[in-house]
């Protein structure tokens, strides 16, 4: 009787150990699938084009949009304030229009944190870009409209 009562208590303690041990090997790859970065989606060619359009499109106070966002993160680190620049994300939204879209989250004076969402819809087909947002509304200069001259001029004083 004590023989198969160590024989039941072995594999029962092995089958703890297998199962501790399962436990911990799910758990690592569960910790490695949700936090490690991945690699980022292969963009195609078009994708490529409307990153590079808006990234060296000028800037206001910059040759570019992207020395732009460089530069106001060395300013800030500079200072010592906290800054992160997102990774730039382009989404295909239709025909040749693509969004491009970046995040710049960055410390205020007083410790706060803001975080701004900076878009912007690259044209390729016209070579094209647009501030899609106020953010990018305040780096991207804007372009003169070829229907400005025509503009009616606005309503004056009503004379009764």
């Amino acid at each position: 009787m004590t023989d198969s009562r160590i024989f039941s208590q072995s594999l029962g303690t092995r089958f703890i150990h297998y199962a501790v041990v399962g436990v911990l090997l799910l758990g690592g790859l569960y910790y490695a699938w949700t936090t490690l970065p991945s690699t980022s989606p292969s963009r195609d060619s078009r994708e490529v084009e409307a990153l590079a359009l808006v990234q060296s499109h000028p800037a206001i106070g910059h040759p570019t949009i992207l020395h732009a966002m460089n530069e106001h993160v060395r300013a800030m680190k500079d200072r010592g304030q906290g800054v992160r620049l997102g990774e730039w994300r382009v989404k295909h939204v239709e025909g040749d229009i693509y969004e491009i879209r970046v995040q710049l989250r960055d410390q205020g004076v007083r410790g706060q944190w803001f975080e701004r969402e900076f878009i912007w819809h690259a044209h390729l087909e016209l070579k094209k870009v647009n501030a899609a947002s106020l953010p990018a509304d305040g780096v991207t200069p804007k372009a003169p409209d070829a229907d400005e001259g025509i503009a009616p001029p606005p309503p004056g004083p009503s004379k009764s």
